[in-house]
């Protein structure tokens, strides 16, 4: 009798009842809001409208800004609060930064994510959270790069939608910032130049389908100028796409202070509520504007009922109150642990890693060296910036791990000649909010400044400063084995040092619990799991031109993975590029055709002898297309956990509309073409094919 073999075990690689469950934007009565809404605007004054349409203060109460609001009809004010990596109020849960969690390429620890901070800001009294940000790390050198999730457009857009439907489970989101936003120094005056075709393929379908797809409640439009319109009066941003394309039935409100530049072009265009206090919306401008015809007070009454519209969607008079113990509870606590574990990539290990306690009969001395270790780093400090009651450091989360660890710290000036006792040297290296992050003009203090605001702003190049840089090169010379952790926000150059050292790995900037995460991974506890969300150049003259000054920049089909494609250049580490403490085999790809699409399976094997986790994923070619095309773009991925010996069969999902292509005179086109599905571990290993076929009518498999 044949023994029977069970079949392999399947995981979905989005599953979208488990993405959106309970997300209350999905589950809206429009016909019954749109009369509840109506009878509010039938009994309301012209000035009771407007004051729908504006924040209340230049300066948060508690950590909240207030918009609209009023108790004499039962309308609600809106509370809004920043939150990309936490609530910004008061003390709360530090989440590693978004790029980390992008580094995880896990939807639904993601989901977890928004949950959380979501909850927490409506255990602060707010109701509207100004995140997700969803603009395209265009140039790994952007100072915001922290606070996005990656430079691809079907990464982001699933990032984002888990984070959205996350966290309205308990309040509005915003996704931010509409739309390509991705220059820091010049944002309030930089022209973002693009054609129509690039515009709606590479820097629109992550919003696209957080507001669709995810239902976002609002949407923060950009400082910025697109095609030398500002976005905050940008008719073809707020109405054309977002509203009669999209069908956004939620509410846009301007980033602060300088998102508004004009009163009527801001209003006619769908800007709904200027933020955070009335500049351009006051009384006496508003009333200049329908005076001279330039507004209408029709228009007012459209936007007033867009602000209404969500107070009434989401019950915000009746929100029940949210117990203030969940903030910075032991489960969101452990939360941040764990992303910040599956967060750090491992990008090169020449048998250093794990560590082990013991080595071979006695405990392992281990060199702990550089200032970054003994700080707590989470990220910039403009309006991401989250305050938690403890941080442990890289050297906090060692010295807790074991109390039988033989730990010696060195600061960046000690005396590194006694290095070659130690087993091995860990360094940390990288950056802090004085080399990156957003830049606040009317806050700017010195650097060294301890206090809550700093330079922040772009980096002119991805090297570490060059202090760091000797810093590496001088432990090298003493230490047996060195590996490097490296700290920030995005790519870093790492060419010019790399060779010399033993491992190294992108630890980002890793929240409240970073260190405690860190001594897991570093010790094996836990899988080195994550994986790049941004290439890593080889320097950077790979990449396209790059001026953090520039007041026009043009933007195109291809940056990131996409450039280095076109240009014919070889990253450093690729996108989507992680190694692990075990090893994996993937076979069998298949593709079969369901009604809307394609369901593609792939069998990933964990070949090696220890539990570990794996992203596999899935790009597109269009070898033959007419039209110009990118030599191959994500369209599916999904995270594993395999056990030892254990084969999984991942299924992902890519629908036809996600394979066409954007035809300025016809839209949307499904093209006649070859398609050609590759699998793999990153952009830079693609060990799987299969190719199908479409003459415009019927699939054909080739």
């Amino acid at each position: 009798m044949l023994e029977s073999i069970e079949p392999n075990r399947v995981v979905k690689a989005f599953d979208r009842e488990v993405i959106h469950e309970g997300n209350i934007g999905l589950n809206v009565d429009y016909d019954a809001v749109s009369t509840e809404v109506d009878q509010l605007l039938a009994e309301m004054t012209l000035a009771q409208k407007i004051n729908e349409i504006r924040g209340q203060q230049a300066a948060p109460v508690d950590g909240l800004f207030y918009a609209g609001g009023d108790e004499s009809l039962g309308i609600p004010a809106y509370k809004m609060v920043d939150g990309p990596r936490g609530a910004r109020s008061g003390l709360a849960t530090a989440f590693p930064v978004a790029m980390a969690r992008g580094a995880t390429f896990d939807v639904n620890l993601e989901r977890r994510v928004g949950l959380a901070i979501g909850l927490e800001v409506a255990a602060k009294g707010g109701n509207v959270l100004l995140a997700p940000t969803i603009n395209l790390l265009r140039h790994p050198g952007w100072g915001r790069a922290q606070e996005t999730y990656s430079e691809d457009p079907c990464h982001m857009g699933a990032m984002g939608v888990a984070f959205v439907s996350g966290a309205q489970n308990h309040v509005l989101t915003s996704p931010k910032h509409f739309a390509l936003n991705n220059l820091e120094l010049t944002r309030f005056e930089m022209s973002a130049n693009i054609d129509i075709r690039s515009l709606h393929e590479v820097y629109l379908p992550h919003f696209k389908r957080c507001v669709v797809e995810g239902a976002a409640g609002s949407v923060m439009s950009a400082y910025n100028k697109v095609n030398g319109v500002y976005c905050g009066e940008h008719p073809e941003l707020l109405t054309d796409i977002l509203r009669d394309d999209w069908g956004f039935t939620g509410f846009v409100e301007s980033d602060w202070f300088l998102g508004t530049r004009s009163t009527a072009s801001a209003i006619n265009a769908g800007m709904d509520i200027e933020m955070p206090a009335p500049y351009r919306f006051t009384d006496e401008k508003l009333q200049e504007a329908m005076e001279s015809g330039d507004l209408d007070e029709a228009v007012i009454t459209r936007n007033a009922r867009r602000a209404l519209y969500q107070k009434v969607a989401y019950k915000l008079s009746d929100m029940p109150e949210v117990d203030a113990s969940v903030v910075e509870s032991a489960s969101h606590i452990e939360l941040a642990r764990e992303v910040a574990e599956k967060s750090f990539v491992l990008l090169k290990n020449e048998d250093v890693l794990p560590l082990s306690l013991k080595q071979m009969s006695r405990t392992q001395k281990i060199a702990v060296v550089g200032d970054l270790a003994d700080i707590a780093n989470l990220g910039d400090r403009g309006s991401s910036m989250v305050s938690s009651t403890e941080v442990t450091t890289p050297l906090g989360g060692l010295r807790a791990y074991s109390s039988e660890l033989d730990l010696h710290y060195f600061s960046s000036d000690s005396d590194l000649s006694t290095l070659d006792e130690f087993d091995v040297a860990l360094v940390f290296a990288g950056l802090t909010y004085r080399e990156e992050g957003e830049f606040i003009p009317t806050q700017q203090q010195d650097a060294e400044d301890e206090s809550e605001f700093a330079r922040g702003g772009d980096r002119m190049d991805l090297r570490l400063p060059l202090e760091q840089e000797a810093l590496i090169r001088q432990v090298t010379e003493h230490s047996c084995r060195t590996v490097v952790l490296l700290e920030g926000g995005s790519a870093i150059e790492v060419s010019s040092w790399s060779d010399g050292v033993d491992a190294l790995m992108m630890i980002w900037y890793p929240g409240r619990e970073g260190g405690h995460a860190l001594a897991r991974v570093l010790f094996g506890e836990v899988d080195a799991s994550g994986r790049l969300p941004v290439s890593f150049p080889v320097s950077m003259r790979q990449l396209m031109d790059w001026d953090i000054n520039a007041l026009d920049v043009p933007h195109d089909l291809f940056h990131g993975y996409r450039y280095l494609d076109r240009e014919g250049e070889k990253a450093q580490f690729p996108f989507g590029f992680g190694l692990s403490y075990t090893r994996f085999s993937m076979d069998g790809l298949q593709a079969e055709r369901t009604e809307a699409g394609f369901l593609l399976t792939v069998t990933v094997t964990n070949t090696g002898d220890r539990v570990g986790d794996t992203v596999p994923q899935v790009y597109v070619r269009y070898p033959d297309s007419h039209v110009l095309r990118v030599d191959k773009e994500l369209k599916g991925f999904g995270r594993l956990t395999v056990e030892p010996g254990e084969s999984v069969d991942l299924e992902i999902e890519i629908l036809d509309r996600e394979l066409r292509y954007f035809d300025t005179d016809d839209g949307w086109t499904l093209e006649s073409c070859l398609y050609e599905f590759h699998a793999g571990f990153s952009a830079g290993e693609l060990i799987l094919e299969s190719a199908w076929f479409y003459d415009g009518e019927d699939w054909e498999p080739q």
